[in-house]
């Protein structure tokens, strides 16, 4: 980086290390100072290719080969045109062959081959699609809302988890100084042996390290609610399609016959008034919410008891 230097004024980096290269969309790279002097009035021309630029389209360099800062404008300008997805194609290949498009595409304006045919040819795409372009353009601003939503939150949860971290230093420092003071107030007033007092304060030291070490950990902020859908001011999530499955006829419930071979078990009313609850366990408060009654269970030990009990008429002569 140090090599770098301006084209016009030959300032380099090494000379001026505070030295900001800047690109255009033609990928040539000027000095800071430089674009302020040429491109005084707001639009100028490159000194080393003569295209007409303007003083806003000016970024600061991030690569080293300002090529690579070309093509990374080039394609950052397509791609908001061709912004096909792979679902909006028939077959993979077609797929395939539009992805192709678009890097001959980017090839010839970064290599400068055949830029009217190619400019053409991007301006009929535009005019073909121009209602799908604009469809994805709204779908890729809401992906960018909760992709932006995303790092505010991992930015966010990045600084409470600096300042846990402060906060426990600035604490561990304090706790530190206070043991300190005790032990010298403890060395100056106390008559034991001054050993035994730093062994004592030592050991206490080390009990309460071991305990620090078994705190279990501060919960960590949350991030989303029960059902998996992170906090956000998006609403629109994209939840997968739902199956579909073939409907079969529509069902309809049939009590079920029970076949008895013993006397009928009493209805719920009767086993009360009869006594059979007088060795049932009563139901509590969160079972008698669910819906659960203890004569429920009577009635159903009842019935499992007396259905297989031969039962008859007496025979009489």
């Amino acid at each position: 980086m140090d090599d770098q230097a301006c084209p016009r004024c030959k300032t380099t980096k090494y000379r001026n290390p505070s030295l900001k290269l800047m690109v255009n969309v033609c990928g040539h790279t000027l000095c800071e100072s430089c674009v302020d002097l040429l491109f005084l009035k707001g639009s100028g021309s490159c000194p080393q290719c003569n295209v007409a630029l303007r003083r806003n389209n000016f970024r600061i360099q991030l690569f080293e080969d300002p090529m690579v800062e070309k093509e990374v404008d080039i394609r950052k300008r397509i791609l908001r045109d061709y912004n096909k997805k792979e679902d909006d194609f028939n077959t993979l290949q077609e797929y395939n062959d539009y992805l192709e498009e678009i890097e001959t595409i980017i090839y010839n304006l970064c290599n400068n081959i055949d830029i009217i045919g190619t400019n053409k040819r991007i301006e009929q795409y535009k005019k073909d699609n121009r209602e799908i372009i604009q469809r994805n353009r709204t779908r890729m601003g809401r992906e960018e809302i909760e992709l932006e939503e995303m790092l505010e939150l991992e930015k966010t949860q990045e600084e409470l988890r600096r300042q846990e971290l402060l906060n426990l230093e600035a604490e561990q420092k304090k706790k530190k100084a206070r043991e300190k003071e005790a032990l010298i107030d403890e060395l100056m007033c106390s008559g034991k042996d001054a050993n035994a007092i730093v062994n004592e304060f030592a050991v206490k030291v080390e009990k309460l390290r071991e305990e620090e070490k078994q705190l279990p950990p501060p919960p960590k902020p949350a991030t989303q609610f029960s059902s998996g859908i992170k906090f956000g001011r998006s609403a629109d999530h994209h939840f997968l399609p739902v199956p579909k499955v073939e409907e079969g006829p529509v069902y309809i419930h049939e009590r079920p016959v029970l076949y008895m071979e013993g006397p009928a078990a009493p209805p719920v009313q009767e086993i009360e008034s009869r006594g059979y609850m007088a060795h049932v366990r009563a139901e509590n408060l969160t079972e008698r919410a669910g819906g659960y009654r203890a004569t429920y269970a009577c009635q159903r030990a009842l019935l499992e008891a007396m259905q297989g009990l031969f039962h008859g008429a007496a025979v009489t002569n």
